[in-house]
């Protein structure tokens, strides 16, 4: 969702449903402050920090020479394919790009009811163009999805995933999947897992111009049973942006106007997304809590970063949250602005111990939410930890990773759940209301990753690209 309030260089004074699944004014508002990304502007030593040691001026006057020399060689020099420089190289990005969390999702397998789905869309919107250059996973990220089956806020079973630097365009990345179990996975940071079993699989590659999408490669574990898919699929998150910003706008002036949703524009239409996907048996997830598992994902980082003039990052120390999501009501929309970065470094134990618990309320009552709607967001978000929590003993049925009655959000979360509906209505005090963008530009796939295929670069003489901006 995005942040609302006044206009112009004053800080917003409320946070808009937008926020809740993508970010401020752009899709990422929850990415961390990049300061903290970018520590590794310092190196430490014996416990202290010392800053990189400025050029002489004998090398500055050098580098000047070379900088002139170049820049006249290159006026002579035709314009390569890729001139601009967008995504040259498999570290470039926003800061913290590649490490948020846009979406999460957690449901039961319609076709086999004893799989359990989960899934992490990252480092999105991409445009279709941009496939190849910008559908690397970032290598020095860790996933983790965390499963929660004592029924308590404290991570019992954690999966992990990792990626190897990429090596070319047209090359797969190995990704290694790694099930934790152990009490020690309950911060969601620092890991001493009692048991611990990994294997590999390849990532599936993406074209920019191809004209049609790549087959997914899908690897299963024999050992564990765990299915997996990495690659880039169409971003299947629905929403209209511009319509939702202007009706928060007029509720907090006071006259609200719910014709703004007439617009009905998806936002994310035309758009792609990293994807992780995992098939896990529910065999492997279930606990004392009986049938009732819960969900929060976690993007990590190493705590130190070496930055190499041989293009080799060196990452040490422990990992460190960087982006977290559970619920898709409270990391973006309702934490206030200058606590986002606090509360992704925070756990999900921070949460039921109420450490944000103030702040939630006090955006909801901006909001002009009631007592009812507030608890029943406490429960799902406060309580017991931001978690999605799925009830297995729920049947999912239908086409698209399910679509029965009953079996969606905020039982869980499946790709064509209307999340955003659901929560403007509870903030709504219940009162149905939504943005009349009510299902998924393109059609979900039936079966293992379930997420549609990415959007492809459309032939020539195309008219209509889908895009709804």
């Amino acid at each position: 969702m995005r942040a609302l309030g006044s206009q112009g260089g004053a800080r917003r004074e409320a946070i808009s449903l937008r926020d809740i699944v993508r970010g401020e004014e752009t899709k990422h508002s929850d990415t961390p402050n990049p300061a903290i990304l970018l520590e590794s502007r310092w190196i430490g030593f014996n416990g202290r920090e010392k800053r990189l040691m400025e050029p002489s001026s004998k090398k500055q006057t050098a580098v000047i020479v070379i900088a002139l020399t170049m820049a006249f060689a290159m006026l002579l020099t035709p314009a390569p394919h890729n001139a601009a420089d967008h995504r040259d190289g498999p570290i470039f990005g926003p800061p913290g790009l590649n490490f948020d969390i846009d979406d999460a999702y957690f449901f039961l397998d319609p076709n086999d009811t004893t799989k359990v789905i989960m899934a992490l869309s990252v480092a999105g919107p991409i445009v279709p163009a941009e496939n190849a250059n910008a559908s690397g996973f970032d290598p020095t990220a860790n996933f983790r999805v965390q499963i929660e089956n004592t029924g308590d806020a404290a991570g019992d079973i954690a999966i992990d995933v990792s990626f190897t630097k990429p090596i070319a365009r047209d090359q797969p990345q190995t990704a290694t999947i790694a099930l934790l179990t152990g009490r020690a996975v309950t911060q969601g940071k620092t890991l001493t897992a009692s048991a611990i079993q990994t294997f590999t699989a390849p990532t599936t590659v993406s074209s920019s111009t191809a004209t049609s999408p790549p087959t997914p490669v899908v690897t299963t574990d024999r050992a564990t049973g765990i299915g997996f898919f990495a690659g880039l699929t169409d971003d299947p998150f629905f929403f209209d942006i511009p319509a939702e910003l202007r009706y928060r706008a007029s509720l907090i002036a006071g006259s609200p106007d719910p014709t703004f949703f007439d617009r009905a524009r998806d936002s994310f239409a035309g758009y792609n997304v990293m994807m992780i996907v995992l098939s896990v048996p529910a065999s492997l997830l279930r606990g004392p809590a009986g049938n009732t598992i819960g969900l929060s994902a976690f993007t990590q980082i190493r705590s130190k970063t070496f930055r190499s003039d041989d293009g080799e990052d060196r990452n040490s120390g422990g990992l460190v949250n960087v982006d977290r999501m559970g619920v898709p009501a409270v990391n973006t929309v309702l934490i206030p602005f200058l606590r986002k970065d606090e509360y992704n470094r925070a756990s999900t134990i921070d949460d039921a111990n109420g450490r944000f618990a103030a702040d939630i309320v006090s955006t909801l009552r901006q909001l002009q939410t009631d007592d009812t709607s507030i608890a029943i967001l406490a429960r799902l978000a406060v309580t017991n930890g931001d978690m999605l929590r799925l009830d297995l003993s729920i049947p999912n049925t239908g086409p698209g990773g399910g679509d029965n009655a009953g079996a969606g959000f905020p039982n869980g979360r499946r790709p064509g759940d209307d999340v955003i509906d659901t929560i403007v209505t509870l903030i709504n005090n219940r009162i149905p209301l939504g943005d009349n963008v009510n299902s998924n530009d393109v059609p979900l796939r039936n079966n293992f990753p379930f997420f549609a295929p990415p959007t492809q670069p459309f032939p020539q003489g195309t008219i209509d690209d889908r895009t709804r901006n």
